[in-house]
C-alpha cells in the first residue's frame, strides 16, 4: 500500500516538473521572439477554438467507449462528414435566406452523420459483437477508411468554402491587450461546445434513457438483467458520438477549408485529448481537449506552425508515461462481465 501511494506521488511530482518544465521552454522561446502578453493570450484564444473541436471529438469517444469498450477510430470522420455535407448543402440554390439555409445545413449534416454513425454500428459493430475488442478496434479503422474512400469520390481532392455564421472583431479590448483579435466563429465553437456538454450532462443524469446508457457502461450484464438491452444502448452511443461529431464539423467548417481528409488529424487529436481525459470522463474529455488546443498552440506559436502535430503526439508520449489515468485521474473503469 505504502508502495502505491509512494509510486503515485512520484508520479504527480514527475508531473509537475514535466509542466513545469513545458512551461519554461514554452516562456523561452516566446522571449526569444519578443512575445508580449498580448501574443500569448491571442495563442490561448486561437488554442480554445481549436482546443473545443478536440473536446467534441473526444466526447465521442468517451460515449463511445464508456459503453462498449471500443476505442472508435472513425469519430474523426463524423466531423468531416459534418464538414462537408454543410459545405454541400450550402452549394444548394435553395430559396431561403443564407442564415436559414446555414441552420438547414448544420441540421442535414447532423442527421445524416447521426445515420452514418448507426449504419455503421448495425452493420459492422453489431455482427461482430462477440469477438475480441481489438477485433472491433480494427473494425472501426477499416470503417475509417471506407468513409475517407466515399468522401474522396463524392467530393473529390477540393477544399470547400462554408461562410462563417456571423462576423466580430473587437480590437483594442482595453489598453494591455490592444489588438487582440475575437473571432467571431469561436463563440460559435464555444457556444456549442458548452451547449454539447450541459444537453449531455442532462440526458444521462435526468432521462430514463441516459440512465440506461449510464447503467450499461457501469456494467453490461447487471443492466442486462435489469432488462436494458446493451445492444440498443451501443447503438445509441454510436448514435450520440456521430451526432456530436456532425455537429462539431458543422461549426467547424467555417474556421476552415474542409477538405475529405481532413478527419484523420482531428480524429487522432480527439483520442488525445480523451486520453488525457482518462477515457472514461466526459468533463476530462472538455478539459483534455481544451488543454491539448492551448498548449499546441502556443508552442506552435513560439516555433513553427509546423511542429504543431507534433506537439499533441508528443504530449500523448508523456501523458502515457506519467499519468495514464488522465489529468483528472480517470476512474476505475467499466466493469463489464458480459
Amino acid at each position: 500500500m505504502q508502495v502505491a501511494v509512494r509510486t503515485r506521488t512520484s508520479k504527480s511530482i514527475l508531473t509537475v516538473i514535466a509542466i513545469a518544465l513545458l512551461l519554461g521552454i514554452i516562456f523561452y522561446l516566446g522571449a526569444q521572439k519578443h512575445f508580449q502578453a498580448q501574443e500569448y493570450v491571442q495563442l490561448i484564444l486561437d488554442g480554445l477554438s481549436g482546443g473545443a473541436i478536440y473536446a467534441l471529438i473526444a466526447l465521442g469517444f468517451v460515449v463511445i467507449y464508456d459503453v462498449t469498450g471500443i476505442i472508435n477510430f472513425a469519430q474523426g470522420e463524423f466531423v468531416m462528414l459534418g464538414a462537408m455535407i454543410s459545405a454541400t448543402v450550402m452549394t444548394w440554390a435553395l430559396p431561403l435566406p443564407a442564415s436559414l439555409q446555414l441552420l438547414v445545413a448544420v441540421v442535414i449534416a447532423v442527421i445524416l452523420t447521426t445515420l452514418v454513425g448507426i449504419v455503421i454500428e448495425r452493420v459492422a459493430i453489431y455482427p461482430a459483437r462477440h469477438s475480441p475488442i481489438v477485433s472491433l478496434i480494427i473494425i472501426t479503422i477499416g470503417a475509417t477508411m471506407a468513409i475517407r474512400a466515399l468522401a474522396l469520390i463524392v467530393w473529390g481532392t477540393r477544399p470547400y468554402v462554408v461562410p462563417a455564421f456571423s462576423t466580430l472583431k473587437l480590437e483594442d479590448l482595453t489598453l494591455r491587450y490592444s489588438g487582440i483579435i475575437f473571432k467571431a466563429q469561436s463563440f460559435w465553437i464555444w457556444g456549442v461546445g458548452a451547449i454539447i456538454l450541459g444537453v449531455l450532462f442532462i440526458f444521462l443524469e435526468r432521462t430514463l434513457m441516459g440512465k440506461a446508457l449510464r447503467a450499461c457502461s457501469i456494467n453490461r450484464r447487471a443492466a442486462q438483467l435489469m432488462g436494458i438491452s446493451p445492444t440498443r444502448m451501443s447503438m445509441l452511443s454510436f448514435a450520440l458520438a456521430a451526432a456530436i461529431g456532425g455537429l462539431g464539423g458543422a461549426v467547424l467548417a467555417p474556421a476552415t477549408r474542409p477538405t475529405y481528409d481532413m478527419g484523420l488529424i482531428l480524429g487522432l487529436k480527439g483520442f488525445v485529448a480523451a486520453i488525457m481525459g482518462g477515457l472514461v470522463s466526459l468533463p476530462g474529455a472538455v478539459v483534455g481537449g481544451l488543454l491539448l488546443g492551448i498548449v499546441e498552440n502556443l508552442g506552435a506559436g513560439v516555433t513553427s506552425a509546423g511542429y504543431k502535430d507534433i506537439i499533441s503526439f508528443v504530449i500523448l508520449i508523456l501523458i502515457l508515461l506519467f499519468r495514464p489515468q488522465g489529468i483528472l485521474g480517470g476512474s476505475a473503469g467499466r466493469a463489464d462481465e458480459g
